[in-house]
C-alpha cells in the first residue's frame, strides 16, 4: 500500500480546487523551473535547480535525464538519493487529484537505484538502495532494497538475492 495523506473535499473535483491546495505562484515558478531543467543538458545545473528552486533532495552524483517530469505541485516531497540514474522521460508524481479527494504523499528513491525510461512512479512510494526499475515501469507500491522491477502492473523480477545469484554465475562464466 502507498503512504499517502488522504485530504477530502466536498464541491467539486478536486482538481477543480486545484489552488485551494497550492499556491497558484509556486505552481507557476515549480512549472517554469521544472521545464528549464528538463531540457537542460547539463546534469550538475539540473540539481542545482531541483535543490535550490524546488526544495527537493538530491544526491551527490545523481543523474537525472532530458525530459523527466517532476511533480509540479509539491517537488519538496520527492527525495532523490546519491549516484542514482532517472531514465529518459519518467514522471514522478507527489500527488494525485481525484473525484472526492485529492492524496499527498512523499516519493524517496535510494542511492545507486536504477530507473528506466518513460518509467511513472506514483506517490507514497520508497524504491529501496540499489534497486532497477525496467523501462515503462508503473510504480504503484513500494521496491525492495536490490531488487529488479517492471511491468503494468509492477512485478518483481528479481529479488535481491536472486540478482546477486545471476551476478555471480556470469562471474563464474566469465573466468571460465
Amino acid at each position: 500500500m502507498r503512504k499517502t495523506k488522504r485530504h477530502p473535499v466536498t464541491e467539486a473535483n478536486s482538481l477543480w480546487q486545484i489552488y485551494k491546495t497550492v499556491p497558484f505562484f509556486k505552481v507557476v515558478k515549480n512549472f517554469i523551473v521544472i521545464q528549464l531543467a528538463r531540457y537542460t543538458p547539463f546534469i550538475p545545473v539540473k540539481n542545482w535547480l531541483y535543490r535550490t528552486f524546488l526544495r527537493m533532495k538530491v544526491g551527490e552524483q545523481t543523474a537525472v535525464a532530458l525530459m523527466v517530469m517532476m511533480d509540479v505541485m509539491f517537488p519538496e516531497k520527492i527525495s532523490i538519493g546519491r549516484n542514482t540514474i532517472i531514465g529518459y522521460n519518467t514522471t514522478i508524481l507527489a500527488h494525485e487529484y481525484l473525484i472526492k479527494e485529492y492524496r499527498l504523499g512523499e516519493v524517496k528513491i535510494g542511492d545507486e537505484v536504477m530507473i528506466g525510461a518513460n518509467t511513472t512512479i506514483l506517490p507514497g512510494v520508497t524504491i529501496g538502495d540499489g534497486a532497477i526499475v525496467s523501462a515503462g515501469t508503473l510504480v504503484h507500491k513500494d521496491v525492495p532494497a536490490g531488487s529488479f522491477v517492471g511491468g503494468n502492473p509492477m512485478k518483481v523480477i528479481y529479488t535481491k538475492e536472486e540478482m546477486a545469484a545471476r551476478e555471480e554465475a556470469q562471474q563464474d562464466l566469465l573466468a571460465e
